[in-house]
């Protein structure tokens, strides 16, 4: 896997931001979390008058090997049925970009289907949809690092363009199993309290699904008996070689080319909107191997997949919506983009107290 050079935001700022925020014609404080973003998006831009610039959206498309046991709902080929829905601009995805102004771009990282060339759908298609973790690793090491390079340029073809604000979304029936895997060992949460419904399963569905998956995660750890055996004698938690393991052995290729690009974006002092379930379970990824790439990211929201919640606990996230979004596609990212918005506007196009000759009584 390439290597990214994320360092934590430059402090030196911190004082004359603050002091713009407390100077800005309100009371000290009164507009809460709009402040905490404002620092946030300040920092990260290393300027007093931030911009979000040329917003840009990721929605990445692939196939999941382990579909094939039944562990949802919704059939393999809707995979590729969508994204021809998206290239139509007949997606939720696609009225929330009109709406909120982002550039869209639909790409095919592992889609089992064969799209026309004359679609606006971008090829970057490593197989036709990863093997089943249930048996073996979803990917190989080579195809990994293929899917973290194909995440990290499409982050750098958005800041070419002028890209200060990347939101991610995914495409992939299936895609909420290796999710809750990784949410479950990554995390050291109960496999039992990451497994939820997915796109829409019955009771006796998500036991079969918690039977699958809980028998995944079994022969994987047989598979690295001797890298579980080192971690319980550690202090230290698992390295990055051993997060990079149970990457490639469950996710998909829209996931690992989803953290290539929170990576690049990371390094490159991007804002980065991190969606639903799917996407947390990436930002958890991505900053189990660089945890500087947290101060970068926005929580958008937090959906109704089971766990979804637990996983933001993990990291101390603390979302900006609880619209009870379960769709994908990085919708809830682009909802939340007009309150980040908001933030970047206060600092910007607030009047301060001596300029409005207001009192300043505190």
């Amino acid at each position: 896997m390439k290597s990214f050079d994320i360092r934590p935001t430059d402090r030196t700022l911190q004082a004359a931001i603050q002091n713009k925020i407390d100077n800005l014609n309100k009371p000290k404080g009164s507009l809460g979390r709009l402040e905490e973003l404002a620092m946030q998006v300040c920092l990260v831009q290393q300027t007093l008058s931030p911009k979000l610039a040329h917003p840009c959206h990721l929605l990445l498309g692939a196939d999941h090997g382990i579909e094939r046991e039944g562990v949802s709902v919704s059939p393999r080929e809707v995979t590729w049925q969508q994204m021809l829905n998206f290239a139509q601009g007949g997606g939720g995805v696609n009225m929330f970009c009109r709406q909120h102004g982002f550039r869209l771009r639909i790409v095919d990282v592992g889609v089992d289907y064969d799209f026309p060339t004359d679609t606006l759908i971008l090829d970057r298609k490593i197989a036709h949809g990863t093997k089943n973790f249930l048996y073996e690793p979803a990917m190989t090491e080579q195809q990994f690092d293929l899917a973290i390079q194909i995440g990290s340029d499409l982050a750098d073809d958005c800041i070419t363009e002028g890209c200060r604000i990347l939101s991610i979304g995914e495409m992939g029936i299936g895609n909420t199993s290796p999710s809750s895997i990784w949410m479950h060992l990554l995390g050291n949460i109960p496999l039992d309290d990451c497994i939820g419904a997915g796109a829409g399963l019955d009771s006796p569905g998500v036991r079969h699904k918690h039977e699958v998956l809980a028998e995944a995660v079994s022969h994987y750890k047989s598979f690295v008996s001797d890298i579980f055996i080192l971690q319980a004698e550690s202090t230290e938690g698992a390295d990055c070689v051993d997060v990079m393991r149970c990457l490639r052995y469950f996710g998909g290729f829209e996931m690992i080319a989803a953290i290539g690009a929170m990576l690049r974006a990371a390094e490159r002092h991007l804002i980065i909107l991190i969606d639903g379930f799917i996407m947390t379970a990436c930002a958890i990824a991505a900053i189990k191997l660089y945890p500087a790439s947290q101060q970068y990211m926005i929580f958008a929201h937090c959906g109704d997949e089971n766990g979804h919640r637990r996983m933001l606990d993990i990291i101390g996230a603390s979302p900006l919506l609880h619209l009870g979004l379960r769709l994908g596609e990085g919708t809830g990212a682009l909802c939340a983009f007009p309150i980040v918005d908001s933030a970047v506007r206060m600092v910007n196009e607030m009047n301060n107290f001596q300029n409005a000759k207001i009192t300043k009584y505190f």
